[in-house]
């Protein structure tokens, strides 16, 4: 496997999407992101990204974006939120950048979900899982697209987030018994870490802060691997 070289970036106007443009732009990648309003366009142009405006919502939208440019190795998606008319971004937006994606012949796709997703549902106390149950389900179908789509990925699912300062303690797991909470910038970290390791590849991963655990679970720290040349 050769070096990520070029990055197709979904969900970079906020949160951990925001935090990963940040992260990318310190390595020296070439970035395309993907935003649905000019908000914040001029932000991310300063840190070097190229924009390119459309909506996920949008499989034509997608298309353009990736078909018309140069070749796209990793496509990284943290899209979700609210519904739009009445269908969440979680599924159908992820499902267009899935589609796409093979459409253009990328290499990789890695995407942000949720503990509490999958199998990781029993992860949840029966209150927080009745809460998302909503966008759960949606966030499980486009990990069972991701899965069925034949592209190489990396599914990672944070646990509860938090707009604060990197802590350096985000690790990985692939025990889906375990949760936690985990800053936002922790989670670009150990998402531009599984850029680099090819030991992500094809892999489930929840995304945790090791001092933020609840209770005290016993389970094997995913440890990833060296990028082999």
């Amino acid at each position: 496997m050769t070096t990520t070289s070029s990055i197709f970036l979904a969900g970079a106007s906020r949160g951990v999407g925001r935090e990963i443009a940040k992260c990318l732009t310190k390595q020296r990648l070439k970035v395309k992101a993907l935003l649905r309003t000019e908000a914040s366009q001029n932000e991310l142009e300063a840190m070097g990204i190229t924009v390119v405006l459309g909506d996920a919502m949008n499989l034509e939208d997608i298309e353009r974006a990736m078909l018309n440019s140069e070749p796209i190795d990793v496509v990284i998606s943290t899209i979700g939120g609210l519904p739009s008319s009445g269908q969440r971004p979680d599924y159908l937006g992820n499902k267009n950048l899935i589609d796409a994606a093979v459409k253009a012949g990328v290499k990789r796709f890695i995407l942000i979900t949720s503990i509490g997703s999958g199998n990781s549902v029993v992860a949840l106390n029966p209150q927080a899982l009745e809460t998302l149950k909503p966008v759960l389900i949606e966030k499980e179908k486009a990990e069972t697209d991701l899965i069925a789509s034949g592209l190489i990925y990396t599914i990672i699912r944070p646990g509860g987030l938090k707009s604060e300062a990197a802590t350096g303690n985000g690790i990985l797991t692939e025990n889906p018994r375990v949760a936690g909470i985990i800053h936002r910038p922790d989670v670009a970290q150990l998402v531009c870490r599984c850029l680099n390791s090819d030991g992500a590849n094809n892999k489930i991963l929840s995304a945790l802060d090791k001092n933020m655990l609840f209770g005290q679970p016993e389970f094997e720290e995913f440890i990833l691997n060296a990028l082999t040349p």
